[in-house]
């Protein structure tokens, strides 16, 4: 015997004592060993073990009872399934029993064994223990109902057993014991997700008609009940019932019983929530019905008189203002009805964001008539359903991104209607939450401090006009004796957002009211009082004296409160003992105080400055304190920090070697303000910590440490041009480098540039501009047939273009001799071709500037490239002519129009040139050519070359743009005027017109572009493919365009997702037959439109309509299943609730795809391409098996136990989980533009 056995034999003996305490002990030893993973039993020691333990729950004592039960659980697991039948069957057959504590503890101890049953991947011991649990209890009430409702719960796929057993759970629902009826309902919600739709229909219909019989009010309540119930858990299925339900529902209503009616409303959540397209039709219906019990209150009279009286808002006194003596009466059920309406309103207004509008004019304002709501409960109800409109409003004008503001250009974008009429709202809000935000009762108040805080972050700057009337309630929350930790944290958050979301001057006549509260709550014991408070101190200080104004501009007087301040705020920075959190918000709080009012501090600023110093040496304070030290480093105060800046700099310097990214940029950027802000008192040799640990930093490796670092050498060269001597051998190769790097772009190419203009007017001795230039274009001299020259990437050539521009820019005297290498370089027939290239880049970035003037050498180089056989050559001399013409229009341009006309080999090059005099020259500029480039694009817009094709659109686009208001009416004309080419260019071109940034042309776009969109249904199916295009780009980038179109554009697009028979044609390759499918393109260009319209206008689309298409195109070519996998990973993070009624429809194809094989001999890449497919659909599938109710379908649960089951989808599935990117993140994202 083993010794494991032996133990347990042991343990069995002493659990058959007479002593009660050997038997618990006994019994309790056992359930730590069963506890053990490593424990196995031999099947004998499983035979006693389960024999005992069944034993034990007949014991006299009942801790020994209740532990054997527990000892259930893990038993579970280690026996074999003969002995959890036998488990079940014993603890059913104690079921019967007439004794009524055996009978409670075999129903603890079969949930407990049917919690723990493992899902065997055939289910068919679960199906078998299930299956006996129902015949043999089905007979019994409460406690065969709540095992019922165990076993559906935890295992959803063996429903199948339990239908035969449907009818006597529906007798259930009319059983005298409410206890009884409740988990009946709950039974059936767990059951009806897998139950067959003859079933469901069968469920349905017997509610339907128990119903129309008029049963007593308290069956109706059970049965309405389980309406509510079977929506939430069937979801979807219930749609189709809701015809015949809703009537039924409303007419309940009528009925005087409060609970009824609350059940009623709470069954109208369930389908609105549920069932969002079935319930379209009756939403009106049920709004209605909300607005009308949402007041229904018949025991208790609102007095007019109070509402009068809040007419008169104090505005910083009345601070003890008394709220009114609540209504209470016990029996009193009306508040559930209220309560429940509004959470029904709550549920429409989180689902219907296309109705938003409408919501306004009905909703909001009886919302807002319910704020002087008695009951506390329903009260803060009102207060999250107006939240939660809010919310939206905001969801709606962020995503769309038009919130007004007045950019560089002038262009004001367009407001969203809904925060228009919200702003409108603002005063009677602020009207109807003052009273409540010096109540004593504290839910009141935080309801009303989350509200305020969602409306600052909505309509930022809207409360600035009350800001009088909500001081009196902030300064209440902060200083009542009676407000919680919790309380005094909301008032502090909210006070922060709406110093945040106003300007300066709102506050500052309030300072004095408002500061000792704040003051106070710095001193809090309470940690987290105390950060977020100094948050607000923080704030504050900002409102004393805004950045760049004098000490008294606007009549403000900072002084009186700087003492006070400063105090509490150096308490906390110097304490060492206090949390992280409020030691960092202590730095930073007081780094503001110096940076705004450090000519207040005096003598105490150079403590300061100490205490910034040490904790810049402090591993845990030391990125707070680099980030502070930068902000008063660029105070316009111009604060003396000579006394700290030498060992600032040193400790500086070391955090240039720490692997920390975060510290590393910091460190950068506060190096960079003391350089530009404090040259003066830095010493060269104080600088040598940082340049030493530089070079480095500079690296194609991370672009913006490197662009950072390059700015800061740039401002050294400006500001400490001798600290610069000794670069030359450390820094300048990596910057070099970069200037070679294909990486090298932007704002880190425009750093580069600025730091080669520093660097050659900084006249260090061994840096000159003929240094300098050679050390850019040395690498493009090299033989052809060098390792270097051929690594040379096309990005490479511009990068250095650029450079060399800018360094003649720098040095004009420098130029015509570096002009006429240039042009020597080209003429040289001899010269490596990446020289060639590079002198035709340079004479064109230098023309850009205007330095060549119309020089008719540079005309006749330029001619000459032209002509070469290399295509490099030719692309470069085509990008030069372009930038020429930039710099002198009037010279280059009616040449480059003459050559468009004379030289048709060259017009696609010569149109490249075009489209950048196009793109970078002003409007002003270009107005007097208009004419004639217009037409002259208009004669090569039916050009048989697509590319060329593409071109011309693209130069019609961007030329749109300099005039709007008259070519875009010219544009339109064309679409009637010309041939189906001409219109495909047309509709092109109207694409380039659509850009991401405000512009003049759309407002005018706006009313045109719905004539554009009528290509869709042109006869031509290119026309209709550009149209897409045209269409994608404007949902992307100005998705305002096209919202209102939707109704119309949407059955053209869904309509070219189809697949077409007659596009589909035969072709023969020899001995072989290929099938080519011309409707492809087309088909993948109405996908791509579909997906982007998921990001950009989700409101305007029929989700289950959509749906419709994505299922069609989950069976379609190898592309567009790659889009698809990709839509329904993305919808189902979007619309969750409206993907799982069309779930079963979609399982089929994602399994067909992942149990796909290719067939044998098929080439390496038709392996690649269905190994790639099955991994998309594969994070398809676990974006749905990550929504918690995806596995009660059948068909999901089965094909989740295929994947669990079968290794080669159960190792794509861990890969896509996590081991390749983690989860989801880089799959659903997509290219659309």
């Amino acid at each position: 015997m083993s010794s494991v056995s032996y133990h347990i034999s042991n343990l069995l003996e002493k659990m058959t004592s007479t002593d009660k305490d050997f038997r618990f002990m006994a019994t309790n030893d056992l359930m730590l060993e069963l506890q053990k993973g490593s424990i196995k039993l031999d099947e004998d020691s499983e035979r006693k073990v389960v024999t005992m333990l069944l034993k034990l729950l007949e014991d006299k004592n009942g801790e020994v009872q209740n532990l054997a039960v527990k000892c259930l659980a893990p038993l579970v697991s280690k026996v074999k399934e003969p002995q959890v039948e036998m488990m079940v069957d014993t603890l059913c057959s104690n079921m019967m029993s007439e004794k009524e504590q055996l009978r409670d503890i075999s129903s603890m101890g079969l949930k407990t064994v049917i919690a723990e049953l493992p899902l065997s991947s055939s289910g068919e011991g679960e199906v078998k223990s299930s299956a006996s649990v129902c015949t043999s209890l089905i007979s019994n009430f409460i406690f065969v109902v709540a095992i019922l409702n165990c076993v559906f719960s935890v295992h959803p796929s063996t429903h199948s057993c339990f239908h035969s057993f449907f009818t006597h759970i529906l007798c259930q629902l009319t059983s005298p014991r409410m206890a009884v009826r409740k988990r009946s309902i709950l039974a059936l919600g767990h059951l009806v997700p897998s139950c067959s739709p003859a079933l469901f229909s069968q469920l349905t219909e017997h509610l339907l008609t128990e119903l129309a019989k008029g049963p007593p009010t308290s069956v109706t309540r059970t049965y309405i009940q389980c309406l509510a119930t079977i929506s939430r858990h069937g979801g979807h299925r219930v749609g189709e019932h809701l015809e015949k339900l809703i009537p039924m529902v409303v007419k309940f209503t009528t009925v005087e019983d409060d609970e009824l009616r609350e059940y009623c409303f709470q069954a109208f959540e369930a389908f609105i929530h549920r069932c969002p397209k079935e319930m379209s039709p009756h939403v009106a219906t049920v709004t209605q019905l909300c607005l009308k019990f949402m007041t229904f209150d018949p025991n208790y009279n609102y007095d007019d008189e109070e509402e009068e009286e809040d007419d008169k808002m104090d505005v910083e006194d009345g601070l003890d203002e008394e709220s009114d003596d609540e209504y209470s009466d016990d029996d009193d059920m009306s508040w559930k009805v209220r309560r429940s309406s509004i959470k029904c309103l709550e549920a429409l207004i989180s689902t219907r964001r296309d109705l938003l509008l409408s919501f306004y004019s009905s909703i909001c304002p009886a919302l807002l008539a319910r704020f002087k709501e008695r009951e506390e409960n329903v009260r803060a109800d009102v207060f999250g359903a107006f939240s939660t409109l809010l919310r939206q409003t905001r969801v709606g004008s962020s995503h769309h991104g038009i919130i007004m503001t007045r950019l560089d250009s002038g262009v004001s974008r367009e407001e969203e209607p809904a925060v228009t009429m919200l702003k409108k709202q603002v005063p009677v809000i602020v009207k109807a939450l003052h009273r409540h935000l010096k109540e004593k009762n504290i839910k009141s108040r935080q309801g009303c401090f989350c509200l305020l805080t969602e409306l600052a972050h909505t309509v930022p700057g809207a409360l600035e006009q009350h800001i009088p009337a909500l001081i009196p309630g902030i300064v209440f929350s902060l200083t009542d004796k009676s407000t919680s930790s919790n309380m005094r944290i909301d008032a502090l958050s909210f006070f922060h957002v709406l110093l945040l979301s106003h300007p300066p001057q709102a506050f500052q006549p309030h300072m004095q009211v408002l500061l000792p509260p704040v003051v106070a709550c710095v001193e809090d014991s309470f940690y987290k009082i105390t950060s977020e408070a100094l948050l607000v101190m923080q704030q504050l200080v900002r409102v004393m004296r805004p950045q760049g104004q004098s000490t008294t501009a606007g009549g403000f007087d900072p002084k009186p409160f700087v003492k006070e301040v400063f105090a509490v705020t150096l308490k906390r920075l110097k304490a060492t003992d206090i949390d992280q959190e409020v030691k960092e918000r202590a730095i930073s709080c007081m780094g503001h105080m110096v940076c705004h009012l450090g000519d207040h501090l005096g003598a105490e600023l150079q403590g300061i400055l100490a205490i910034f110093l040490e904790r810049l040496k402090n591993e845990i304070t030391r990125l707070t304190a680099v980030r502070t030290i930068t902000l008063i480093a660029a105070s316009p105060v111009k604060i003396n920090l000579s006394s700290i800046l030498s060992e600032a700099l040193s400790v500086l310097g070391s955090f240039l070697r720490k692997n920390q990214r975060a510290l590393k940029l910091s460190t950068l950027a506060c190096l960079t303000a003391l350089v530009t802000h404090h040259a003066a008192t830095i010493k060269p040799a104080a600088l040598e910590p940082v340049l030493s640990e530089l070079p480095s930093l500079v690296d194609e490796s991370d672009m913006h440490v490197s662009q950072v670092s390059v700015t800061l050498l740039t401002c050294m060269a400006n500001a400490c041009p001798s600290s610069l001597a000794k670069i030359s051998s450390s820094v300048l190769p990596g910057v070099f480098g970069l200037v070679h790097s294909p990486l090298l772009q932007s704002s880190a190419l425009a750093a580069v540039l600025d730091f080669l203009q520093a660097l050659v007017l900084s006249k260090t001795s061994n840096l000159s501009y003929r240094q300098l230039l050679k050390s850019l274009t040395e690498p493009f001299h090299s033989a052809p047939s060098s390792v270097d020259s051929s690594t040379i990437h096309r990005q490479s050539y511009h990068s250095v273009a650029r450079c060399v521009a800018a360094l003649c820019s720098a040095c004009p005297k420098e130029t015509p001799g570096t002009v006429a290498s240039f042009i020597q370089e080209v003429k040289n027939r001899g010269s490596p071709e990446s020289a060639r290239v590079l002198a035709l880049l340079c004479l064109g970035e230098v023309g850009r500037s205007g330095s060549l003037g119309g020089s008719k050498e540079v005309q006749g180089v330029i001619v000459e490239a032209f002509t070469s056989t290399s295509e490099e050559v030719k692309t470069a001399a085509s990008c030069a002519l372009g930038s020429m013409a930039v710099g002198s229009l009037s010279e280059y341009l009616p040449f480059l129009l003459k050559e468009i006309s004379s030289q048709p080999r060259r017009q696609y090059l010569l149109l490249h040139s075009l489209k950048e005099v196009i793109s970078a020259c002003p409007a002003s500029s270009l107005s007097p050519h208009l004419e004639s480039i217009w037409a002259l694009l208009f004669q090569n817009c039916e050009c048989p070359e697509e590319g060329t094709r593409n071109l011309v659109a693209e130069c019609l686009g961007k030329l749109t743009l300099v005039n709007p208001a008259q070519l875009l009416p010219r544009l339109k004309q064309q679409l009637k005027a010309g041939s189906p080419v001409a219109r495909s260019t047309v509709v092109t071109a109207v694409k380039f017109t659509i850009v991401d940034q405000p512009a003049p042309i759309d407002s005018l776009l706006k009313d045109s572009i719905g004539d554009f969109l009528k290509t869709l249904q042109d006869v031509d199916i290119n026309v209709r493919r550009v149209t897409l295009v045209m269409f994608n780009s404007a949902a992307h980038n100005k998705p305002s365009l096209i919202r209102g179109l939707l109704p119309k554009v949407l059955p053209h697009l869904y309509r070219e997702t189809q697949i077409r028979k007659d596009l589909i044609r035969e072709v023969e390759m020899g001995p072989f037959k290929h099938t080519v499918d011309d409707g492809l393109d087309v088909r993948k260009a109405a996908f791509e439109c579909m997906y982007t319209l998921l990001d950009s206008c989700l409101e305007g689309l029929d989700v289950l309509q959509f749906l419709d298409h994505v299922e069609e195109g989950l069976k379609d070519h190898y592309d567009i299943r790659m889009l698809t996998f990709l839509m329904l990973a993305r919808l189902v993070s979007l619309c969750p609730a409206a993907v799982l009624q069309r779930l079963d429809r979609l399982v089929e194809p994602l399994k067909a795809t992942c149990t796909s094989k290719v067939k044998a001999g098929s080439v390496k890449q038709e392996f690649e391409k269905q190994e790639e497919l099955r991994r998309s659909a594969m994070r398809a599938v676990a974006a749905l098996l990550a929504v918690p109710e995806v596995e009660r379908s059948p068909s999901m649960a089965d094909f989740a136990n295929q994947i669990r089951t079968n290794a080669d989808m159960a190792s794509i599935y861990q890969s896509v989980q996590g081991g390749e990117g983690g989860g989801l993140g880089p799959a659903e994202s997509m290219d659309v533009n």
